[in-house]
């Protein structure tokens, strides 16, 4: 992660994080944790809440990687807090701050479907969030979907080929067709934006999801 860092704090803890994270799988790279540890403090700074805690959550919140295929994915965000004590402590995190860090951390995982308990697991969640909608989650997506092809049994593709963008009341299939993944997650991020902050950005981003899904759809028609 580029410096500066908003406390002393964050930096301290990025050591301890940053050569853990994982370099072969571009959606969960440093440069998402990046992004969502600014728009963490950002969005703190914004809505009344510590944004030394919540750049801490952000920092945490994948230390644990699950693949997004795995059966174990809605665990993650348990699995990242429960790794993340003895680096939160090695920082100079008290324990009252490493409890509200770590339970901001369990709560922020999409796939496990929690409410956040505090401000800062709203800002940690809505971060999150907002890294997966608009052209770099639309990225994020075909890159997360390369990395699972390997498993998928020759069964992977961009795009179900009868159905590209999933305008039919087939079952959606997101573990082997990339695009399915707007519709069974992506275009569903901007209703559960909790700060207004992160609504009005994650409208925006909205938009250029249905922009590019449309743009998708009409790339797919064979001509003749």
């Amino acid at each position: 992660m580029r410096p500066p860092f908003h406390t002393e704090r964050h930096a301290a803890l990025w050591a301890h994080v940053g050569p853990t994270v994982p370099t072969d799988e571009l959606a969960h790279d440093r440069w998402h944790i990046e992004r969502v540890y600014r728009w963490s403090v950002h969005l703190a700074r914004s809505h009344g809440v510590d944004p030394d805690l919540a750049g801490a959550a952000a920092l945490v919140h994948d230390l644990v990687p699950i693949p997004k295929d795995h059966a174990d994915r809605p665990l993650g965000g348990e699995r990242s807090a429960a790794a993340a004590g003895p680096l939160l402590d090695a920082a100079g995190y008290t324990a009252d701050e490493q409890a509200v860090v770590l339970d901001a951390v369990r709560t922020s995982s999409w796939s496990r479907g929690l409410p956040p308990n505090s401000g800062v697991g709203a800002v940690l969640q809505d971060a999150d969030r907002l890294d997966a909608i608009g052209v770099i989650g639309a990225a994020r997506c075909f890159a997360t979907a390369q990395h699972m092809a390997p498993r998928a049994a020759g069964r992977a593709s961009f795009h179900h080929p009868d159905d590209p963008v999933a305008l039919t009341e087939r079952a959606l299939d997101d573990r082997h067709h990339a695009v399915d993944h707007f519709r069974r997650k992506l275009l569903l991020l901007a209703g559960t934006l909790h700060t207004e902050t992160a609504r009005r950005e994650g409208s925006r981003r909205h938009e250029a999801l249905l922009a590019l899904l449309d743009a998708y759809a009409l790339d797919t028609v064979a001509p003749g």
